[in-house]
């Protein structure tokens, strides 16, 4: 049983503008470290898997860039989307691709614009999960909330299906939405509702068949695609089925509809980092809670995120749970408890046409 790590590149992560633009989105960005993300998430995977044997799911804007971010890929390893089809397409194909190498090999399907503060906990959490998939389940690994968070989507977990590698393993019972503050006191009160961290585990071949059954169009395509999977006819072939596909996440598409899932719940300091106002989760404050990259003086500032590009120091005072982004050619002020709403900022831009700022 082979493990093949799956990382999921396609976001544009708009809630981070003006940090990130078309040509570099979120998942590009040095947010958490001072690499990017995406090669957060692969220096993450040994020893439990190579980060040689990833495979890295994205656009064709962002194919050459990922390449040099990650070298350890092989070119063939840098799956090419030619148009976006959200989550289920994109692990369709990789499962195409994970299929040929290994007929019995097991996708570890990870985002790429995430942070991890305990690398050891999510690995062991995987090779639980793995073991679990290793029959034929499809297996979420659902975060311990440690608040009662409205951004996320959640697992309600039921009974306990026994241990794997010293990890009790839960049936799920369904994938809840976005609740409401009310709705999510009472979920983590319960006990019972994990966040969904969006992490998968399954054999290959195992969700392939649930996407036959439940995604018939996309299963159409998939294998269209799948007998030219290392021929001069792949790419061509790619470019005319893969658009043909529904756009649809894998959560909605399959996770949802499908009888045998299971859970493995962990804790290992796990963030989406969502928006600005999520750094202080995966940077360092200072004593009086500040988060700065770059140049910058704050004298009685407190709660404020300052994201500077280095070449001009950024200076406040007095100022109070504030979010100021220099990117150079743009600078964004928002409050920190407005952080989500940057998007309309992008929103704004693309209708009136200024192509060189998105």
């Amino acid at each position: 049983m082979g493990l093949h790590p799956v990382v999921m590149a396609g976001g544009s992560g708009t809630r981070f503008w003006p940090l990130s633009r078309r040509r570099r989105p979120k998942q590009l960005l040095p947010l958490a470290s001072e690499q990017p993300l995406i090669a957060d998430t692969i220096a993450r995977l040994p020893p439990l898997a190579q980060a040689s044997s990833a495979y890295v799911v994205c656009g064709k804007l962002h194919a050459p860039i990922i390449r040099r971010m990650v070298p350890e890929l092989a070119r063939q390893r840098v799956l090419v989307e030619p148009v976006a089809r959200n989550t289920a397409p994109c692990i369709g194909l990789a499962a195409v691709h994970v299929r040929r190498e290994d007929p019995e090999g097991v996708l570890l399907v990870l985002p790429s614009d995430h942070h991890v503060r305990d690398p050891a906990g999510l690995r062991a959490a995987l090779g639980a999960a793995a073991q679990v998939a290793a029959d034929g389940s499809l297996v979420t690994i659902g975060i311990q909330p440690s608040r009662p968070e409205t951004g996320y989507g959640y697992v309600h977990i039921g009974s306990a299906l026994g241990e794997r590698a010293g990890r009790e393993v839960y049936k799920v019972q369904r994938f809840v939405e976005k609740p409401d503050a009310t709705t999510a006191r009472a979920y983590v009160e319960c006990g019972e509702y994990l966040w969904n961290a969006g992490i998968f585990v399954f054999r290959a071949d195992a969700i392939l068949a649930e996407i036959a059954r439940h995604l018939p169009a996309l299963h159409a395509a998939l294998e269209g695609i799948a007998p030219t999977v290392g021929t001069a006819r792949y790419a061509r072939t790619l470019a005319k089925a893969f658009p043909t596909a529904e756009s649809i996440s894998v959560d909605y598409g399959v996770m949802e509809k499908a009888s045998r899932i299971a859970c493995v719940p962990g804790n290992f300091g796990w963030s989406d980092v969502g928006s600005f106002a999520a750094l202080p989760e995966v940077r360092g404050a200072d004593p009086e809670g500040n988060v700065v990259r770059g140049r910058a003086l704050l004298p009685g500032c407190s709660g404020c995120i300052v994201m500077g590009d280095g070449r001009r120091l950024v200076a406040g005072v007095g100022l109070r749970d504030l979010v100021i982004v220099d990117a150079g050619d743009a600078l964004l002020v928002v409050p920190r408890e407005r952080a989500q709403e940057v998007r309309r900022v992008v929103d704004a831009l693309t209708q009136t046409g200024d192509a060189k700022l998105l």
